[in-house]
């Protein structure tokens, strides 16, 4: 992938584990968690990405 591949997940990554930690914070009963689900899953692919994308940029 591309460095500015990588720099587009990076952001939207940031993005999306700032939505959890809003949606985190708010009480039990007020958490959508159908939301904090799908953000999640989102936030941890894209940091999948990430890691295997520069896991492959290193000289080996």
């Amino acid at each position: 992938m591309s460095k500015d591949g990588i720099a587009i997940v990076a952001i939207v990554s940031a993005v999306i584990w700032i939505a959890v930690s809003k949606e985190a914070v708010k009480p039990s009963k007020e958490i959508n968690w159908r939301k904090m689900i799908t953000l999640l899953s989102a936030g941890a692919l894209s940091a999948l990405v990430i890691t295997i994308s520069l896991f492959q940029s290193l000289p080996f």
